[in-house]
């Protein structure tokens, strides 16, 4: 084998190297796509009130800080929040989350991002759904033995707070 321009060796070097950029940017799409399955899988979890599911989707010592209202650290404390009294009366009056798809930016095996949250509950006397909240959510996402989980999410009222508005900022 010679390695002149042109030969089996370099053919075969470039090869190897079109192989290893591929697998890497699949690696990268197959990351994104975990992540926001994670993310859409909150409120279906959360809305049919599977404590033991959604605590699952963050990590062991994971944190999950509803500002101003509660601040939940580990699986039992956020499965504790969805067994609780207030989530049941919630869900059993109807009310869905509704998270939009986040922004993700992976870096090794961590990840972060930004969303929209929105909490939407039914009134049975107007016969309609309203809009109770809409929320600016900040993520840390870790790859774990197990897949993608949520390290912290933060999430905040878009009430004209301006701390709260600027979590959706773009990173610079």
């Amino acid at each position: 084998m010679t390695n002149e321009e042109g030969s089996p060796t370099n053919e075969i070097a470039g090869l190897r190297a079109a192989l290893a950029a591929l697998s890497e940017r699949v690696r990268q799409l197959e990351d994104h796509l975990e992540i926001t399955q994670l993310v859409a899988q909150y409120g279906p979890s959360v809305d049919s009130g599977s404590a033991a599911a959604t605590a699952k989707l963050w990590t062991d010592d994971g944190i999950f800080d509803a500002v101003g209202a509660i601040t939940m650290r580990g699986q039992q404390q956020i499965a504790g929040m969805v067994a609780g009294q207030g989530h049941q009366n919630l869900i059993i009056n109807g009310c869905g989350h509704v998270l939009t798809v986040p922004h993700v930016e992976i870096d090794g095996d961590t990840a972060t991002g930004r969303s929209y949250a929105l909490n939407i509950r039914w009134d049975a006397d107007t016969d309609r759904f309203w809009v109770a909240r809409v929320s600016a959510n900040t993520w840390t996402w870790r790859r774990t033995a197990d897949g993608w989980r949520i390290a912290e999410r933060v999430n905040a009222n878009l009430d004209g707070t301006p701390e709260h508005r600027a979590m959706l900022a773009p990173e610079r």
